[in-house]
């Protein structure tokens, strides 16, 4: 009975772990730069394009956390109802989802940071915005292979 029960529950552990903590990371990324950029449009409410940006940047990993649930959901069978899934197939896609769980979390987080710094640098000299941009969009490139890692890692499990 036990063993009955592990797959489905093993694999909506790993949808609900590969979205949630990219989530949480996007949400404290997103709000200290949130917090970065109400600061310098205190100041300066003609630079909201250039921090809105910054700003929003960090959200993209829980937009990737969502996608991958949905993949392993939809991969899996559990969206169509199919709870006939082995431990081990459940097992793998609990492995599978910990590229986008941890990268994505620990991505958002910094990616925030790198936003923060960038707010900053527009608070002073706007016209560097687009480096400031590039600064942060770095740190995405790490969430991105970690998305495609989760993908291909998805796809690879047999049901």
């Amino acid at each position: 009975m036990f063993l009955e029960n592990l797959g489905p529950t093993l694999t909506i552990l790993a949808a609900s772990l590969a979205a949630l903590f990219p989530g949480v990371g996007s949400a404290k990324g997103v709000g200290g730069a949130g917090e970065a950029a109400a600061g310098v449009l205190a100041e300066d409410p003609s630079k909201f394009g250039r921090v809105l940006i910054l700003q929003a940047l960090p959200g993209t990993q829980g937009i990737y956390g969502l996608l991958s649930w949905f993949m392993i959901m939809s991969q899996s069978g559990l969206m169509g109802g199919n709870m006939n899934i082995s431990w081990q197939s459940g097992l793998g896609y609990l492995v599978a989802a910990l590229p986008i769980t941890i990268v994505g979390w620990l991505s958002a987080v910094y990616q925030g940071k790198v936003s923060e710094a960038g707010i900053a640098l527009v608070a002073k000299r706007p016209e560097e915005s687009g480096k400031a941009i590039v600064l942060a969009v770095m740190v995405e490139t790490y969430a991105i292979l970690a998305l495609l890692a989760t993908i291909l890692a998805v796809f690879s499990i047999q049901v």
